[in-house]
């Protein structure tokens, strides 16, 4: 069990195979109405969450818990889970979210010309899109996520298990013209503008770890857009109730294996567990971190060394192992934590013998052998385009077209859900120990009323002028007080 909240919120690309249907940012629309207008898998936001990017009616919270919307910066469906308190809830939730989009194509009549894909670049246009991953901090420890140091190498590094994969790569460059363009079509983005740069296909490069690690260019930033980061420091949400201090991870990467996922975001949660505790490793530090994320991400010879700020060089897996033996503090907790330090452990030795043995483990190496194999096989260059269009297919979420689907059958990919029967429940119910199971049971509730004049927030509802229930206590599932107020609704 987790020792804090975890939520992951996923921006999906969208193909759109049959022009009649419209532009992409019309589709997907379309499907975002379908989700709340005509089948109301939840309550679409009455008002504006944010001026700037969630104006009134751009989505909603879901019966889950979580939320789906569109982000007006590129358009695009996003879907954040519910507060998650364990591993499997996180990939639970998480796979909830692509079974909802495929849900909503299959009503439209729309599976065949739509799909949607969680990777996160544009190989041809240059953009990269997230996934961002959430986590509540002690307060009294990290008042506001500061002090945050010690995160840095082990996020850096994370990405030889983590990462997603990459055919080819992107350079920044100096000529602005295609963002430019960019922003005559997202004006908002004028308001959030560090610099201006071009990105270009960088043909030097053939498979790397990670997809988003030639954009990054801060250890930690307020903005996201152009000034992507490792850390973008959060609070809990727009009425602040709670007063609870969010971490805000930019560098992650979409996981279609269930077993890189749960890697991800339980290494990261015992490394935020050490951290609290005042136990991190120390003399750790980088260099150069953001210049070493992408060597590492680059790096053809798979030997991933990163040169510390008192000039030693050191291996990403070492980096690793320090955090390891750290976190072998809590061995005995529960046995979600026992599993967890033994295949991160697993996971660092096969990466050290042979990462070619983590094909049924690990995204970005199950990506990289599909893609070779068919490159040698085609007798192909790197920088041939059937391998992007590889790259982007293995990301389909949709099991009856995506490549990653097909891996799976043919060889096998370890699973952390027992079966697709929990993935169905995590889209109809809210997860247990959160405060989402509250959200979860009002906006199932209200559905079926006759209210209109309501905000729902994270951590809070208002119905009315006057009824109001704040959740400022993201630990509490408040069955008594859902209780109460649905009473008074009715």
């Amino acid at each position: 069990m987790l020792h804090r909240i975890v939520g992951i919120e996923t921006e999906f690309g969208c193909f759109v195979r049959d022009p009649s249907l419209g532009k992409p940012e019309e589709v997907v629309e379309r499907i975002k109405d379908q989700a709340f207008r005509d089948r109301r898998w939840g309550l679409i936001d009455r008002y504006a969450r944010d001026a700037f990017f969630e104006p009134a009616e751009a989505g909603g919270f879901l019966i889950n818990g979580g939320r789906l919307y569109i982000d007006v910066v590129g358009s695009h469906l996003e879907y954040a889970t519910p507060e998650c308190l364990s591993l499997k809830d996180v990939v639970a939730y998480d796979r909830a979210g692509q079974r909802l989009l495929l849900q909503l194509l299959d009503e439209l009549g729309w599976r065949e010309s739509v799909s949607f894909h969680n990777n996160n670049v544009d190989h041809y246009g240059g953009h990269t899109f997230g996934c961002h991953e959430n986590y509540s901090l002690s307060p009294e420890t990290h008042p506001y996520g500061r002090e945050l140091a010690p995160l840095v190498p082990f996020l850096v590094t994370r990405q030889i298990f983590a990462g997603a994969g990459r055919v080819g790569g992107h350079r920044l460059t100096s000529d602005p013209r295609r963002m430019v363009r960019d922003l005559s079509r997202h004006r908002v983005d004028y308001a959030f503008l560090d610099q201006i740069y071009g990105v270009e296909p960088d043909p030097t490069i053939e498979f790397q770890l990670s997809q988003r690690a030639d954009h990054i260019l801060y250890v930690a930033s307020g903005r996201v857009r152009f000034s992507r980061a490792l850390i973008n420091p959060k609070w809990d949400s727009f009425q602040d109730a709670s007063h609870a201090p969010r971490l805000h991870i930019l560098f992650g990467e979409s996981n279609l294996s269930e077993y890189a996922e749960h890697l991800k975001i339980g290494t990261t949660a015992l490394v935020l567990d050490l951290l609290e505790e005042g136990l991190a490793p120390q003399e750790l530090e980088m260099a150069h971190p953001i210049r070493t994320l992408r060597e590492i991400s680059r790096d053809p010879s798979w030997h991933w060394l990163a040169r510390l700020e008192d000039g030693r060089t050191i291996r990403a897996v070492d980096v690793q192992r320090r955090y390891l033996e750290a976190a072998q503090r809590f061995r005995g907790e529960d046995a979600e934590t026992d599993h967890l330090l033994e295949e991160w452990e697993a996971v660092l030795d096969a990466l050290e013998r042979d990462p070619l043995e983590l094909a049924d483990r690990l995204d970005w190496v199950a990506k990289y052998r599909m893609v070779d194999l068919y490159r040698q096989t085609e007798g192909l260059d790197w920088n041939d385009q059937a391998l992007h269009s590889l790259d982007l297919e293995y990301h389909n979420i949709d099991p009856e077209q995506g490549l990653y689907y097909a891996v799976a059958e043919t060889e096998g990919m370890r699973r952390i859900l027992g079966s697709d029967a929990e993935i169905e429940a995590a889209l109809l119910h809210g997860p247990g120990g959160t405060r989402a199971q509250a959200r979860a049971r009002l906006v199932q509730s209200l559905r079926s009323l006759p209210i209109r004049d309501y905000l729902i927030e994270w951590d809070g509802i208002t119905v009315g002028a006057k009824r109001a229930l704040i959740f400022d206590d993201p630990f509490e599932t408040y069955d008594r007080q859902v209780d109460r107020f649905l009473s008074l609704l009715k």
